[in-house]
């Protein structure tokens, strides 16, 4: 799925820089694609299924926390406070999962990883599982991976995007900091 780093983005330009640095920002994106780097265990004969496979811990709600933690400790190198550091970096890496219990291929996700090794899928599942290889989602399956992903998840966080953007200069021209009062 390269839809992934669209989360961070979405609340990165939606909440402006002087909440999230693009530093930050940067590594968020990262972090949103983070879990899937799991696939190298494809290439130790890992098995699919393992706690160490695709869609396992690097998918879990544990290593998003693990992954959040690093904006706490490099806040300042991140060029935010630690509570933002956290946010972004935990959001962007749970979203991953989130994102993938809605497609409608693989074993599922090992959200809570390592109290329960259990695969979950969502009930409403409306992407479509994207392959694995670049080769594959150059393909006329891998058009429909994206047209799914623009419909169910492009096109709605563009819009609620788009409504926190301007909900956000709202505020700042009504604010009385904004009116050099």
């Amino acid at each position: 799925m390269i839809t992934h780093p669209i989360i961070p983005l979405v609340l990165g330009c939606s909440l402006g820089l002087r909440v999230i640095s693009v530093r930050l920002l940067s590594v968020a994106c990262v972090a949103s694609i983070l879990p899937d780097f799991d696939i190298i265990a494809f290439q130790f004969d890992i098995p699919y299924a393992s706690d160490y496979g695709h869609r396992g811990f690097t998918h879990s709600i544990t290593f998003a926390v693990m992954v959040g933690m690093v904006g706490i400790l490099f806040h300042r190198a991140l060029r935010c406070n630690r509570w933002i550091g956290f946010s972004l970096l935990f959001i962007a890496t749970v979203s991953h999962g989130i994102l993938d219990a809605l497609t409608n291929g693989g074993l599922g996700i090992a959200f809570y990883w390592p109290l329960d090794s259990t695969r979950y899928f969502f009930p409403w599942q409306p992407l479509e599982v994207s392959p694995i290889g670049i080769r594959r989602f150059l393909s006329g399956r891998g058009f429909e991976v994206v047209r799914s992903e623009f419909l169910w998840v492009w096109l709605p966080l563009f819009t609620l995007g788009l409504l926190m953007y301007a909900m956000r200069r709202r505020f700042q021209r009504s604010s009385p900091s904004s009116t050099g009062t």
